[in-house]
């Protein structure tokens, strides 16, 4: 077969919604969007397990530690998921936390965001996880399986990390005063953060028209910034809280909420590294792989005697 009959087999696989597999051929540049994507996403939930981790031994209660504690659990298992489906395309895993140590990979813009108050868990387990959960829930039928596969977990545990979240800002809008200006307080500053989660828009995205077209996206940026502001504002009015949106308005000819402008100049700033807490948590990373050397060190070594005893066994 030809390049060209190959492409023409995998559009044709691509058009008839039958997933891409690891031992398939693939273009060269799909293979490398979706590394670009999938790393990004294993490193976004790695880095994502910091800015939580911040508050573990500060929560409220027995009950709260616990849970957070679960759910930074549950990020690292993310992490590993993603990283394995990556590896599946070629990309090694140290290769991967190599280009996210240098800087040269990217993740969510959102995690260089501090985490101020307590208020801040429930503003991130709803509106960060939230927005998680309406961008990777289209990823289960990603045309690429084992991404697929590894978001059908995923998302059935994201969508406990949204409800405890919920669950917090409730708790909190319904308490004193001064829990609920907390609350609200959170709310102000994770609104516009979480809108940029889904990128830039769709006339600003390089990458987004010709995932759609390999199904490797669904939806587009902008339509997953809109079905999140159409859900979110009215989860907002069960909480009593004040969407910090003087534009925010419901526009009846559209169906949909009309929401103010992102300020874009911010994102781009945050995502070339100048965020409040970007340095930060580059370091925490590096420090945390540079001190963890002689674990993996020792897990080799005893991967390495294991085999070697197995091997006397044969030969015996």
């Amino acid at each position: 077969m030809t390049v060209h009959s190959f492409q023409e087999h995998f559009d044709s696989l691509i058009d008839k919604e039958i997933t891409i597999e690891p031992k398939d051929w693939m273009p060269d540049d799909y293979r490398k969007t979706l590394i670009r994507q999938i790393s990004q996403h294993a490193h976004s939930e790695i880095v994502g397990m910091l800015p939580e981790g911040n508050w573990i031994t500060r929560a409220p209660s027995l009950r709260r530690k616990a849970v957070l504690l679960a759910k930074v659990q549950d990020e690292a298992g993310h992490g590993l998921y993603l990283y394995s489906a990556a590896e599946t395309l070629g990309v090694s895993r140290d290769e991967m936390y190599n280009q996210l140590h240098t800087g040269k990979a990217k993740y969510s813009s959102i995690f260089n965001y501090p985490t101020l108050t307590w208020a801040d868990m429930g503003a991130i387990g709803w509106l960060v996880d939230g927005a998680a959960i309406m961008n990777q829930v289209p990823l289960c039928r990603t045309s690429y399986g084992p991404y697929a596969r590894a978001m059908v977990r995923v998302c059935k545990e994201e969508s406990f990390h949204q409800r405890q979240g919920f669950e917090i800002m409730l708790t909190l809008s319904r308490g004193t005063e001064v829990q609920k200006k907390m609350a609200q307080d959170a709310f102000n500053r994770w609104w516009w953060p979480s809108l940029m989660m889904f990128g830039p828009p769709d006339a600003e995205s390089p990458h987004t028209a010709q995932s759609v077209r390999w199904r490797i996206k669904r939806l587009t940026n902008d339509e997953l910034r809109q079905k999140f502001v159409d859900v979110t504002v009215e989860q907002a009015k069960v909480l009593g809280l004040d969407v910090p949106d003087r534009d925010l308005k419901w526009n009846e000819e559209r169906g949909h909420y009309d929401f103010g402008v992102i300020d874009w100049e911010e994102f781009w700033n945050v995502v070339k590294g100048n965020g409040p807490c970007n340095k930060q948590r580059l370091e925490t990373r590096k420090k945390a792989w540079d001190e963890g050397k002689w674990v993996r060190d020792a897990a080799m070594a005893h991967a390495e005697k294991r085999k070697s005893r197995q091997d006397e066994a044969k030969a015996a």
